[in-house]
């Protein structure tokens, strides 16, 4: 399956002047199904490889325990997490923070790809 980008993944790379990476749906992404009902959600990606998308995606604070993500085909996502949706057009390097307010930060972290 090729990258897609919706209108509205371009809408938020426009806005924070991000070339629009897309995601590969087949593809998987690290998410942290057990944080989920935390706020914010937190959200970086990093360089796709061995079939993930690159997005890495949790709730609350972050752990370092080797269990904390487990892949998800992005295919899924709208099921468990819908609000991430349009952020995840973004390219390797973008991070994003929201929560069920309307609080939203996105920028870009140049650590995430060296």
């Amino acid at each position: 399956m090729a990258r897609t980008v919706t209108d509205e993944q371009r809408e938020v790379c426009n806005r924070v002047g991000a070339d629009c990476f897309g995601l590969d749906t087949s593809l998987k992404v690290g998410i942290a199904l057990e944080s989920l009902d935390q706020i914010p959600i937190h959200a970086v990606r990093l360089k796709e490889e061995n079939g993930t998308t690159g997005w890495y995606i949790w709730g609350g604070e972050y752990s370092n325990d080797p269990d904390f993500y487990s892949p998800l085909c992005a295919f899924h996502l709208p099921k468990y997490l819908p609000s991430v949706l349009k952020y995840l057009g973004l390219p390797p390097g973008y991070r994003f923070i929201i929560d069920h307010k309307g609080y939203e930060d996105v920028w870009f972290d140049s650590e995430l790809i060296t």
